[in-house]
């Protein structure tokens, strides 16, 4: 069995980690068909969410992992409501539902989250929102743009996923971490 170093992850590297909100399962596999529509080539590879921190651990991942369950615990559970489109594009090749409710939230949850020994590591400054194609043909783009403008629907976050990479570089599912639990359990 391979052991894995507190500051790395497997083989040596040092591990990637992932904070997100995941989508309830039938909202999830709802825009998952969508992107793949849209013609996005990462819709296969990764549950459609919206990202709180993508990025490392400065030090230890035990570290980290409790600083996240500090957080998630003092968080209160809030609402998300997907409303309308946008796009990132010309910078980055991306069209998103907006966050028309819950999106404060999600400011303050990454805030507390980065305020540790997290890293966010990214190229713009954080702004929540969920993916629905990145990096489609043109066309692609422009109809998720179109066909989605009129999309609403929201969802209770009630807890907050911990995710690190594989061997392979794929994101796996470490842990949930509920909402508003202040240490209590379960």
């Amino acid at each position: 069995m391979e052991q894995r170093d507190e500051r790395t992850g497997h083989g040596g590297s040092r591990f990637s980690l992932g904070i997100v909100i995941s989508l309830p399962p039938a909202l999830g596999r709802r825009i998952g068909r969508l992107r793949s529509g849209f013609g996005d080539p990462f819709a296969d590879f990764e549950s459609p969410h919206i990202t709180l921190v993508s990025g490392a651990a400065r030090g230890p991942w035990s570290e980290a992992r409790r600083h996240a369950q500090r957080v998630a615990a003092a968080a209160d559970a809030f609402t998300v409501r997907l409303h309308g489109t946008a796009s990132f594009r010309p910078a980055s090749e991306v069209v998103y539902l907006k966050i028309a409710q819950g999106a404060e939230a999600c400011r303050a949850l990454h805030a507390q989250l980065c305020d540790g020994p997290l890293e966010h590591q990214v190229a713009f400054d954080y702004h929540p929102h969920l993916t629905v194609a990145h990096d489609a043909p043109a066309e692609g783009m422009e109809r998720a743009l179109h066909e989605l403008a009129d999309f609403d629907v929201e969802f209770l976050v009630d807890r907050i996923g911990l995710f690190t990479t594989d061997h392979d570089g794929y994101w796996t599912l470490t842990e949930e971490l509920a909402l508003g639990t202040d240490g209590r359990e379960l």
